[in-house]
């Protein structure tokens, strides 16, 4: 099995996916639901993640699948391509993108839960510490942009992006196995042409009827910075990760999600930092370095094998 890697390059990966990710929430919502509908904004993106997934498979660089993993590869296709990426769509269709964030800082927690029931992780007094000093700092970050937003949120939508949320964490705690197996390439490329070959007889009928002359220009470069940078490539980094670290050591970087919608406000001109922020995004950045703390060398030899 797949060992952590002793290199910084998983966890260069972890920032750059969730860099990426963090435009997901306002992005999704600039599209949903006036542009597109969720199944058509799902779709496409699943139809351009399996054609960047097609390019590793033309240079040679996809495995051979056991016929006794396709099963599994097709839970994860459901699991990572349909219900995660259909969840968050229509979840932000119908509630506020800070509901949608303060929701899915539950995801570490429900990745520890999953991890100690099946033996992969134990619980441990560090862990828990770490785990709820970055989440008190993700939410707090959350919460100080609250009073801008202008959208009404639903429990429906808040349900949707639970959903996403769990989905999540079980494709990260239960095909970690089959990416010790596996290189990343080839579970993304079965992953992403199966969610694809699923969602497009539902996503094709809503294409054709929509207006795409009457987009505004927003909506035009939303659209296309989808596409391209947020299907296939933080899928890609994600899962490399995931290959070489414990899954609760992976999710706890979701908490750089805020940190990096903040940051990308900034340096767009449209948000400002003050002292309460920086504290905040501290508090974040403290979490994190005390579940990797958690990992040392010495706590290492004790965990479980993965």
């Amino acid at each position: 099995m797949a060992r952590t890697h002793a290199t910084p390059l998983p966890y260069l990966a972890l920032v750059g996916c969730n860099l990426l990710w963090a435009a997901d929430y306002p992005l999704y919502h600039i599209l949903l639901p006036d542009y597109l509908s969720p199944v058509v904004l799902l779709s496409a993106a699943l139809l351009s993640t399996a054609l960047f997934a097609l390019i590793p498979a033309i240079r040679g660089g996809v495995e051979r699948v056991e016929r006794k993993d396709i099963p599994t590869l097709i839970v994860a296709a459901l699991l990572l391509g349909v219900i995660h990426k259909g969840s968050l769509m229509m979840g932000l269709s119908l509630t506020s993108p800070v509901d949608g964030s303060i929701i899915n800082t539950i995801g570490p927690l429900v990745v520890l839960l999953l991890s100690v029931i099946i033996g992969q992780d134990r619980f441990s007094p560090t862990k828990l510490v770490g785990l709820f000093v970055g989440l008190s700092g993700a939410v707090a970050l959350i919460l100080m942009g609250a009073d801008s937003s202008k959208v009404v949120s639903s429990i429906e939508g808040d349900l949707f992006v639970v959903s996403a949320v769990v989905s999540t964490a079980l494709y990260t705690v239960f095909l970690k196995r089959l990416l010790a197996k596996y290189n990343v390439a080839t579970v993304l490329l079965w992953v992403y042409v199966i969610a694809a070959l699923i969602l497009l007889p539902f996503g094709l009928h809503g294409a054709l009827h929509t207006d795409f002359g009457a987009w505004s220009h927003r909506a035009v470069v939303s659209f296309v910075i989808i596409m391209c940078l947020l299907t296939y490539l933080p899928n890609f980094l994600y899962n490399f990760a995931l290959r070489h670290i414990e899954p609760f050591r992976t999710s706890i970087f979701s908490y750089l999600q805020p940190v990096a919608a903040i940051a990308l406000s900034v340096a767009m001109r449209l948000d400002t930092i003050n002292l309460k922020t920086l504290l905040c995004a501290l508090l974040v950045f403290v979490g994190i370095g005390i579940v990797l703390w958690s990992y040392g060398p010495k706590k290492q030899r004790h965990q479980p094998p993965v």
